[in-house]
């Protein structure tokens, strides 16, 4: 029996080993810029062919293969991914802004999930959910133990089937059910407001494939209601990113026609790009160019941009070209320091492979990889400071993260910012235990938003508390990479999903402490 799994094995690594020699031949004659190593190759096949016979019990060969792509690609950078078809749909899904579900943003709060907030309009939303409802069971299955993917797992599902969550509701002391029919859900990028007399705010969550429409419709809102507009608040806090297309056509919005936005550079010829303010770089194949109905006050109206931490790729494309062609001045905490373009190639009908072909530039030719867009106004988030920034993830702290350069850095630790973190989280805990009127970050864009009043403050001319505590951050040396850590739980009262890529490309969604996108 020993001997037929030994022959069994070698025949399988004999067929693998033939076809590697054939795709080794097929990328010579299509003029591949170096042959494939055909030893190392050979010794992969012989690998599997001995877990596949060897192993003790049967294996899937097909998750082998799978899981040997994702580990080769997931050892590039922490960017590049592997799609096989469940999270090929789910990426094309949080780029869309469309989703089947019942409409909710989610984060985790002592091991349950938490409701941050139902999508108006939405099946939740309908049902009567609340901010800060806590979900203890999805249909018959407990809640404590789940991770927050298994939880939007089980909530999603077909269009018109349905879910019955069960609500512990704390200020009522109350446990019920909802049954909810779950449906398509279109998430709403962009909000806004006028916070009073000729000043308005405008906050993007994400750069959606939508987001350039629904932005357009938001301006023309607030110039109806504020024709004399004097100052306006782009607010990129927490937005992790998404389409460079949108990156780029609202940047457009706010430039004079043809600056440049952003350039790339990178191995290919076609990843050796410059990106202006000009329908030809933003605007889609057979689409209109929406911009054009913008009122042209919006060219010159006095701007500021808020950011943070948690603002990331799309977003530092857009704040740092308003930053070098100085048409908004930057306030806030220094960014995520994404500089890096992901491109997704098709693997097949429903697999593809996301990997990292270029950095990107602002247009003054600087590299925010591992840095971030700097402020030119640091602001803390409260008045008592910024006592939760400490947590937000950086691209400095992940494994395996590019440099500005070239090459990538491994992890190393740095006991001091690890120790401020713990005890950021253990005031973190205390926090989440107060109600939402007595915590220290209200939600963005509420009138106990502080860095929103200073930004405010910033347009009309007036004083503004800049922060005591906040300094610039160096780009991390090679070799020096901060701690990986893992993501904490969303900040009290400050939600956000999870960064830009030339169209129809969409780029990656990780990072800042997020709530999870609606299931």
């Amino acid at each position: 029996m020993g001997q037929k799994l030994k022959i069994a094995g070698w025949i399988s690594i004999g067929a693998f080993a033939g076809a590697l020699t054939m795709v080794q031949l097929q990328a010579v004659a299509r003029g591949g810029p170096t042959p494939l190593p055909l030893e190392q190759l050979q010794q992969f096949a012989a690998v599997f062919g001995i877990v596949k016979t060897d192993y003790v019990e049967a294996v899937d060969e097909k998750k082998l293969i799978t899981d040997a792509i994702s580990g080769m690609v997931s050892s590039l950078d922490p960017h590049s991914q592997y799609f096989d078809e469940k999270t090929f749909k789910e990426f094309r899904e949080g780029t869309t802004g469309r989703f089947v579900g019942v409409g909710i943003e989610i984060t985790q709060e002592d091991g349950l999930v938490k409701v941050v907030s139902p999508i108006e309009g939405s099946p939740a939303y309908r049902a009567g959910l609340k901010p800060s409802d806590l979900i203890t069971r999805i249909d018959d299955t407990a809640v404590r133990g789940l991770s927050l993917n298994d939880a939007v797992k089980r909530m999603r599902g077909e269009a018109g089937t349905k879910v019955t969550l069960t609500i512990f509701r704390k200020d009522e002391n109350r446990t019920f059910p909802v049954t909810v029919t779950r449906e398509e859900i279109k998430t709403q990028s962009v909000k806004g407001r006028v916070v009073e007399p000729g000043y308005a705010w405008i906050r993007l969550t994400q750069f959606q494939e939508r987001t350039v429409e629904d932005f357009v419709r938001k301006v023309q809102e607030i110039y109806a209601d504020q024709p004399k507009l004097k100052g306006l608040v782009l607010d990129l806090r927490n937005d992790p990113g998404g389409l460079l297309d949108a990156a780029v056509a609202v940047s457009a919005a706010f430039l004079p026609d043809n600056a440049l936005v952003v350039s790339t550079k990178g191995q290919l010829p076609d990843s050796n790009s410059e990106y202006r303010a000009t329908p030809a770089d933003y605007q889609r194949r057979g689409a209109p160019d929406l911009l054009r109905t913008l009122p042209a006050a919006l060219k010159s109206v006095p701007l500021v941009v808020l950011v943070n931490e948690g603002s990331a790729s799309a977003s530092e494309i857009v704040s740092g070209a308003l930053q070098d062609h100085k048409r908004a001045t930057i306030m806030g905490s220094q960014t995520f320091g994404k500089g890096s373009v992901q491109t997704v190639r098709a693997l097949g009908p429903d697999t593809g492979l996301k990997i990292t072909t270029a950095r990107y530039y602002t247009p003054s030719g600087n590299s925010i990889q591992a840095k971030g867009i700097v402020p030119d106004v640091m602001v803390d988030d409260t008045k008592d400071g910024s006592p939760f920034a400490i947590l937000r993830t950086r691209e400095a702290d992940l494994a395996q993260h590019l440099t500005a350069g070239r090459g990538t850095e491994a992890a190393a630790v740095d006991p001091e910012r690890e120790k401020a973190r713990q005890e950021a989280l253990r005031k973190l805990e205390e926090e989440s235990k107060k109600p939402q009127s007595e915590r220290k970050v209200p939600e963005l864009g509420s009138n106990d938003d502080f860095q929103l009043q200073q930004a405010i403050n910033q347009l009309k001319g007036q004083p503004v508390v800049v922060s005591k505590t906040l300094t610039e951050r160096p780009a991390v040396p090679e070799g020096t990479a901060a701690k990986p850590v893992a993501t904490p739980p969303a900040q009290p009262g400050a939600p956000a999903r999870t960064p830009g890529d030339k169209t129809p490309v969409p780029a990656e969604k990780v990072e800042p402490p997020a709530s999870k996108p609606a299931p």
